[in-house]
């Protein structure tokens, strides 16, 4: 009978979760919203009695165990949670009015760390795209359905969100400005990609002009389109009644369709590039006219690395929308300018924090349509 080999990845990664947990501050107990207060571990301030699961981990260690370990360190993630709200409930108890318990660098940590094992996990059981997303939105869902039951409302950033009526507001206007600006740069950043795909002396002309566009900072780019916009609304009024102006929404959206044309153009042409000549001859050999060969074969064929492109441009975009703040384009970039101004880290945190799960579901979202698409293909 031969013992089963023990996981060296999974055991390291969950040293490190369990050194973080006990070594490292878990919460901070704060006299108000922005003066430092006291570090507290995770055994002074509330046990660890709540992370049960995490006290398996041992037993899971080995490739054999795999599901087990998926299953502890899943619902491990929410009771992480669960326990720094309990935390906080706790030290506030007895303190005073305008105190805050504030996540210390252990409780990030250790989330960092969950979130690793549990994707190692999910990676060595070889899940299909479509279970990996279903892990994903049950996850999202117990962590929602956890902060809506009002578990975590005496945490310092549970407070900044409570005191934020237009939050929702502001993430609605994340998402216009993300997406507003990618579906025009889609109408024309594919268009463009098959026709440098059909033309080199396009492509030898437009690349270069496409890669200065993505080198200009963003922040100068923001400042290089608020003079001609302001311009433009002063001497017509009409445009600045349309929204066009040198600040707000106008300049982020041109700004982020222009970022956006190089991984969509570029990709939209290697993705043609890399179809067989081979099976263009075949379409053709099949009587499909030139039209007909290009939407049936060759697009669908192209798709998965277009897929790719729109990928990298849907994070790139959903981060940058954050910078789009200090124009007045608004979104959650406003919380981190206004908490960087106050010195206030859990509002920095409260901006922060969506920007990421936004960029991180809709990565995975489009993750999931290349996965499916390349299993249709085979």
């Amino acid at each position: 009978m031969t013992l089963p080999k023990p996981d060296k990845v999974g055991g390291l990664l969950a040293a490190a979760l369990v050194l973080s947990l006990l070594a490292l501050p878990f919460v901070g107990l704060q006299p108000n919203r922005i003066l430092p207060g006291e570090a507290l571990s995770l055994l002074n301030s509330a046990g660890i009695t709540g992370l049960w699961p995490l006290l398996l981990l041992p037993l899971c260690l080995t490739n054999r165990a795999l599901p087990l370990r998926l299953l502890l360190t899943t619902a491990a993630l929410p009771l992480l949670l669960y326990t720094a709200g309990h935390t906080a409930t706790a030290l506030l108890e007895n303190a005073g009015p305008l105190a805050r318990v504030s996540l210390g660098a252990g409780f990030w940590l250790a989330l960092f760390w969950l979130c690793l094992l549990i994707t190692d996990t999910a990676l060595r059981l070889k899940l299909g795209p479509l279970s990996r997303l279903a892990l994903v939105v049950a996850l999202t869902a117990a962590v929602v359905a956890l902060l809506a039951a009002g578990r975590c409302d005496d945490l310092s950033l549970l407070r900044e969100f409570h005191n934020r009526s237009d939050f929702w507001r502001q993430g609605l206007r994340h998402l216009q400005l993300a997406l507003g600006s990618m579906v025009p740069a889609v109408l024309a950043g594919i268009p463009l990609g098959v026709a440098c795909h059909r033309s080199p002396g396009l492509r030898a002309a437009l690349f270069p002009v496409l890669n200065i566009l993505q080198t200009v900072p963003s922040l100068a780019m923001f400042g290089l389109l608020m003079v001609p916009l302001s311009l433009l609304a002063t001497a017509y009024p009409w445009l600045g009644e349309l929204g066009i102006r040198g600040i707000g929404a106008a300049p982020a959206v041109i700004a982020l369709f222009l970022y956006s044309l190089l991984p969509i153009v570029s990709n939209t042409a290697l993705g043609f590039d890399r179809v067989d000549a081979s099976i263009r001859e075949a379409a053709t050999a099949m009587g499909m006219s030139r039209r007909q060969r290009l939407w049936q074969v060759e697009f669908p064929l192209a798709m998965p690395v277009i897929l790719s492109g729109l990928r990298v441009v849907v994070t790139l975009n959903i981060g940058l929308v954050a910078v789009a703040a200090l124009v007045g384009g608004g979104g959650y970039g406003t919380y981190i300018f206004q908490g960087l101004g106050q010195t206030a880290t859990d509002l920095v945190i409260l901006g922060a924090l969506p920007t990421l799960l936004l960029a991180f579901l809709a990565a995975m979202l489009i993750d999931t349509l290349i996965a499916l698409q390349q299993g249709t293909r085979e």
